[in-house]
């Protein structure tokens, strides 16, 4: 295979990002998001502690979760998020915004059941998540409400770094402010 080959193909991959791959590892399985999906997701989404931090600090309310649930499945990149020990829905998290020519995504909308929360759990949805990204993509952000602490110091332990603060517009035509934190793909380096 040529060097002209051979770019063509990586960009060819990068340019077919599968959003929703079917993705496991020791403690969670992540597989795309379907419309009976709603009665477990919502029981843990219910939990207004999860979403105190959060911008949209009622989406424990069943008529705003709806509308999230419904984005979630528009999206084309939202998985449900499964313990694999108990088999029960624990949450979900997205991929959003592919960018090929700025080899970047989004990983966000990620919320876990309480009884998951203090890190292995994130960590390895996100490992999996950033693992499977980064063979598309240079670059994962994450935007994150400025007074959503929680999920600042969560992204920060997988290796966040935060960029800027950006405003996003939301389907009902509201800026809502977020801080913006990025994983870069690591670089392999040669071994002597």
């Amino acid at each position: 295979m040529s060097y002209q080959e051979f770019l063509n193909q990586e960009r060819n991959r990068r340019e077919n990002f599968e959003l929703q791959p079917h993705l496991v590892g020791d403690l969670l399985e992540l597989r795309p998001l379907r419309p009976e999906d709603w009665e477990s997701l919502f029981v843990v989404a219910s939990d207004p502690l999860i979403w105190e931090q959060h911008p949209a600090h009622d989406r424990y309310k069943e008529e705003v979760f709806k509308e999230f649930f419904r984005e979630a499945l528009e999206s084309g990149g939202a998985f449900v998020v499964i313990d694999r020990k108990t088999q029960k829905t624990i949450g979900s998290s997205r991929y959003f915004g592919f960018e090929p020519r700025k080899r970047e995504i989004e990983i966000g909308w990620t919320f876990l059941a309480r009884s998951h929360w203090g890190g292995k759990y994130n960590g390895e949805l996100k490992r999996l998540m950033l693992d499977n990204a980064f063979k598309f993509v240079e670059s994962v952000v994450f935007l994150i409400g400025p007074t959503n602490v929680r999920s600042q110091k969560a992204v920060e332990k997988i290796g966040g770094v935060m960029t800027e603060r950006r405003g996003k517009t939301n389907l009902h035509g509201k800026t809502v402010e977020h801080v913006v934190y990025q994983i870069k793909k690591p670089t392999v380096t040669a071994s002597t």
